[in-house]
C-alpha cells in the first residue's frame, strides 16, 4: 500500500525547491519591461504621430524576428544546457529596457521592443525544458504552473509600473523603462544558484518515473495538431494585440492608467490561476482541462464587446484572462509530453512558432481593418463596407442619432 501522505510531502518539497523558486523569479524579471508596450500604445501613437499601419508594424516586426530565431534557440538550449541561454536572455532584456529608456524615434523603439520580445524567445524553451526535466510526469503540470506564475506576475508589473510611476510620480514612459534595468539584471545573480537538472534528480529516481505517451520523433501527429490549434488561436489573439488599448483609449475614453490597471490585474491573477490550473490539469487531464479553459476564455472575451460601461468590460476581460491563464500549464505539459526528452528545448521552441508566424500577419490585417473601419468604429459609425454608407454612431454623445 502506498503511503499517500509521505508521497504528498515529498512531492511538495521537490516542487518548491530553491531552484524552482529562482526560476519563478527569473521568469518574472525577464517579462517585467516586456509588456509595457501594449499599455503605452496610445501615448506612443500620439508622441510619434503613428498611423495604424505603423502600429501594426511595431507589433509585427518583433514577432517576425522571433519566428526566425525560435528554433535555433531551442537547439542551442538542448545542446549547451539551459542556464547559458537563460543568462543571455536576461542580458538582452536589460539591453531592451535601456534602449526603451532612450528611444527618440519609432525605429529605435521598434529595436527596443524587438529585444524585449526576443529575450522571451531565448528564455522560454530552456526554462520550460529545465522545469519539465526536474519534475516527474505526475507533477509536471503543477511545477509548470508554479513557474508560469512568475511570468504572469512579471507581465503585470509592466502595466502596474506605468500606472504608478507615470500616474503618481510623474515619470515619463522612457523613465519607466529605465527603472527596470537594474531589477532585470538581478536575475543573473539568482540564475547562478540554479542547480543542474542532474543534481536535482538522481539517475536512479528518474528511471522510476512512468513516462507515459513517450514519443520518438518531434514531428508526431499530436504535436502537429497542437501547433495547428495554436496557430488559429494566436491569429485571433493577434488581431487585438496593439489595437485593444488604442480602441479603449480613443473610442471608449479610458485613460492609460485605467488600461494599465486592467492589463496588470489580468496578468497578476496568474499568481493564483497558473498554479491552480496546473493542479486541476493534473487532476482532470491536460487535454480536457485545456479545452475547457479555452472555451471559457473565448466566451467571456466575446461578451466583453457586447456590453457597455467601464466596469462591465473590465470584469469580463479579467474573467476571460483568468480562464486563459488556467489553461497554460496544461498546454505546456502537453508540449513536454509530445516532445522527446532530449529535444524538449526544440519542442517548446516549436510551440512558440504559431504565435511568431501569425502575429505579424494578424497585426497587419488588424491595421488594415482599423484603417477601413476608421479604427474599429472610432468615428462612431456602423460603416457598410459594400455601399460606403453610414448609419448610426455606436459610440460617443451622438450614439443612436442618424448621420448622413
Amino acid at each position: 500500500m502506498v503511503n499517500t501522505e509521505n508521497y504528498e510531502k515529498t512531492t511538495w518539497r521537490k516542487l518548491m525547491s530553491g531552484s524552482l523558486l529562482i526560476m519563478v523569479l527569473t521568469h518574472m524579471l525577464v517579462h517585467a519591461a516586456g509588456n509595457m508596450r501594449s499599455t503605452l500604445f496610445p501615448v506612443l501613437k500620439e508622441e510619434f504621430a503613428l498611423t495604424n499601419q505603423q502600429v501594426g508594424l511595431i507589433v509585427a516586426i518583433p514577432s517576425l524576428i522571433q519566428f526566425f530565431l525560435s528554433i535555433p534557440s531551442g537547439m542551442i538550449s538542448d545542446k549547451f544546457g539551459p542556464k547559458k541561454l537563460m543568462a543571455a536572455s536576461i542580458l538582452i532584456a536589460a539591453l531592451g529596457a535601456f534602449l526603451g529608456s532612450i528611444s527618440a524615434t519609432p525605429w529605435m523603439f521598434i529595436i527596443a521592443s524587438t529585444l524585449l520580445t526576443f529575450n522571451s524567445t531565448l528564455y522560454h524553451p530552456p526554462a520550460q525544458s529545465y522545469v519539465s526535466d526536474i519534475t516527474s510526469p505526475r507533477d509536471r503540470s503543477r511545477a509548470l504552473g508554479i513557474w508560469h506564475s512568475g511570468g504572469t506576475t512579471g507581465v503585470s508589473l509592466g502595466p502596474f509600473s506605468i500606472t504608478i510611476l507615470m500616474g503618481v510620480f510623474a515619470f515619463g514612459w522612457r523613465q519607466v523603462y529605465g527603472f527596470w534595468i537594474i531589477p532585470i539584471l538581478l536575475g543573473l545573480v539568482g540564475l547562478y544558484f540554479v542547480k543542474p537538472s542532474s543534481e536535482m534528480v538522481e539517475k536512479e529516481e528518474r528511471e522510476k518515473w512512468d513516462e507515459t505517451d513517450t514519443v520518438d520523433t518531434l514531428f508526431n501527429s499530436n504535436m502537429i495538431f497542437l501547433l495547428l490549434s495554436g496557430t488559429v488561436r494566436r491569429f485571433g489573439g493577434g488581431l487585438t494585440t496593439g489595437f485593444l488599448s488604442i480602441w479603449l483609449a480613443e473610442a471608449q475614453g479610458w485613460t492609460v492608467g485605467q488600461i494599465g490597471i486592467m492589463l496588470g490585474i489580468s496578468s497578476l491573477m496568474g499568481i493564483v490561476a497558473s498554479p491552480l490550473g496546473g493542479e486541476l490539469a493534473s487532476r482532470y487531464g491536460e487535454k480536457i482541462w485545456f479545452s475547457g479553459t479555452l472555451l471559457g476564455n473565448y466566451i467571456f472575451f466575446a461578451l466583453a464587446f457586447f456590453v457597455k460601461g467601464f466596469w462591465s468590460f473590465f470584469i469580463l476581460y479579467i474573467i476571460s484572462r483568468f480562464f486563459g491563464i488556467l489553461g497554460m500549464p496544461a498546454n505546456m505539459t502537453l508540449t513536454a509530453r509530445f516532445s522527446p526528452r532530449k529535444q524538449r528545448g526544440v519542442g517548446f521552441a516549436l510551440s512558440s512558432i504559431p504565435m511568431n508566424v501569425v502575429m505579424p500577419v494578424a497585426a497587419l490585417v488588424a491595421a488594415y481593418i482599423a484603417y477601413i473601419w476608421a479604427l474599429l468604429y472610432f468615428h462612431g459609425y456602423d460603416c457598410d463596407l459594400l455601399s460606403g454608407s453610414r448609419h448610426f454612431p455606436l459610440w460617443g454623445p451622438d450614439r443612436g442619432v442618424a448621420k448622413h
